[in-house]
C-alpha cells in the first residue's frame, strides 16, 4: 500500500505544526478575519451573555475543515475569559469518557468538541441530558440491579464543530442555541489573513505577494498559512530578504501547487479522468487504482476542490470532465456527445 498521500494544501496540521498554527490564530473576535456574519451573530450572542452575567448558548460549528471552528471555540473562550477543555468525537467511545469530562468542567467553562458526529451513541444520548439540563445519569451496577445517579453539572458552554452536519442526528442539533455555517473565504480576506501572519512570523512579504498566496489558498486560512510557511522557507533557502511576487510563485511552483490551488494529487486524477478515460464517466475505484492512491484520499482529497472549481462532476455513473477541466490541463474538450455519452 502506498504512504498516505501529504499534500502542500492539505488541511490537516501536522503535530509538529500544530505549535505554529496556534500562534497565528487571532485571540478576540475584533481579530477574527473572514466570516463576518457568523463573527457579527455570535459577537451578539457573547456580548448579551456577558451583560446578563450568565454563560452563552450552546454552538455549532459546521464547514470543511480549516475554516476557523478551533479558532473560534478559543475565542469564545478568551472573549467570556473562561478555561477552555478540548476533545473530539472519535475520543469519546463511552458514555463514561464523556461523564468524566463533563464532571470536572468549571462554571462557565468552554468544551469543545470537534467532528462532534463522530461520537458514540450512547455518550450522545448522554450529552443530551448535558446540554438541556446541566446534568448527567451516572449508571453504577449492571442488570437488574442498576442504579442512575444524577449528576449535577455547573452551567458550561458546549461548543461542537463538524464538517458533516448532515450526520448530526435532530436531537443533537436542535439543542445548539447557536449554529453557524463556516464558509470559504473570498482572497481579500485571504490577503488579510496571510499578511497578518507574515507580521507574526517575521516574514518581509511584498503586498503583491500576499495575492499570490491567497489566490492559491483553496479559499482556506490554514492553507493560506501553510502556503505562507513554505514560500518563507524557500525565501530564506535561496537567500532573498524580501518576498516579491515572483518569488511566492517560483516557491509555490517547486511545492506543486499550481495558480488556482491545484496540487499534484488534483491534477492526477483531473489529467486521469481526461486523458486515460475521455472524459469519463469513470468509477472512483478505477480512478483511485489510475492515480495510485486510496479511494478515501481521491474522494476526500481532490475530488472536492476539483467539484468545487467546476473541473469534475459526480454522476450516477461516475466521475466526469467539464470543458473547463480539459482547458485547464491544456486540453482540447471533446464534444458533448462523447464527453457525456
Amino acid at each position: 500500500m502506498n504512504e498516505p498521500y501529504r499534500s502542500p494544501v492539505d488541511p490537516t496540521p501536522e503535530p509538529e505544526e500544530k505549535a505554529i498554527e496556534a500562534a497565528l490564530r487571532p485571540s478576540r473576535l475584533a481579530d477574527f478575519q473572514g466570516q463576518p456574519r457568523v463573527a457579527e451573530q455570535l459577537g451578539l450572542v457573547l456580548a448579551a451573555a456577558k451583560g446578563r452575567g450568565g454563560v452563552p448558548d450552546h454552538v455549532l460549528l459546521s464547514g470543511p475543515p480549516g475554516l476557523g471552528k478551533t479558532t473560534l471555540a478559543m475565542i469564545i473562550a478568551n472573549e467570556m475569559e473562561v478555561p477552555l477543555r478540548i476533545s473530539s468525537g472519535p475520543a469519546i467511545q463511552h458514555a463514561g469518557d464523556l461523564a468524566a469530562i463533563l464532571s470536572s468542567l468549571t462554571e462557565g467553562e468552554v468544551f469543545f468538541l470537534d467532528e462532534i458526529h463522530r461520537m458514540a451513541r450512547p455518550a450522545e444520548e448522554m450529552l443530551y441530558l448535558a446540554m438541556e439540563d446541566f446534568r448527567v445519569d451516572v449508571v453504577v451496577g449492571k442488570g437488574p440491579g442498576a442504579t442512575a445517579i444524577p449528576l449535577e453539572l455547573p452551567p458550561f458552554v458546549l461548543v461542537g464543530a463538524t464538517t458533516r452536519s448532515g450526520l448530526l442526528p435532530g436531537p443533537l442539533r436542535d439543542r445548539f442555541g447557536f449554529t453557524a455555517q463556516l464558509d470559504y473565504y473570498d482572497p481579500a480576506d485571504l490577503r488579510r489573513i496571510v499578511t497578518r501572519s507574515a507580521g507574526v512570523l517575521g516574514v518581509d512579504l511584498a503586498p503583491e505577494s500576499a495575492d499570490v498566496i491567497a489566490s492559491r489558498s483553496r479559499g482556506t486560512p490554514r492553507i493560506a498559512n501553510r502556503l505562507l510557511r513554505r514560500v518563507r522557507d524557500y525565501a530564506e533557502v535561496k537567500g532573498h530578504a524580501v518576498v516579491t511576487p515572483d518569488l511566492a510563485g517560483a516557491a509555490l511552483d517547486v511545492f506543486e501547487v499550481d495558480p488556482l490551488g491545484l496540487d499534484r494529487l488534483d491534477r492526477e486524477v483531473l489529467n486521469a479522468v481526461c486523458a486515460k478515460f475521455g472524459g469519463g464517466p469513470v468509477g472512483l475505484s478505477t480512478l483511485a487504482i489510475a492515480v495510485g492512491e486510496e479511494m478515501e484520499t481521491v474522494a476526500e482529497v481532490a475530488e472536492p476542490f476539483l467539484v468545487r472549481l467546476g473541473f469534475l462532476m459526480r454522476t450516477p455513473r461516475g466521475r466526469v470532465a467539464t470543458a473547463a477541466g480539459f482547458r485547464h490541463l491544456g486540453l482540447t474538450p471533446p464534444g458533448p456527445a462523447d464527453l457525456f455519452g
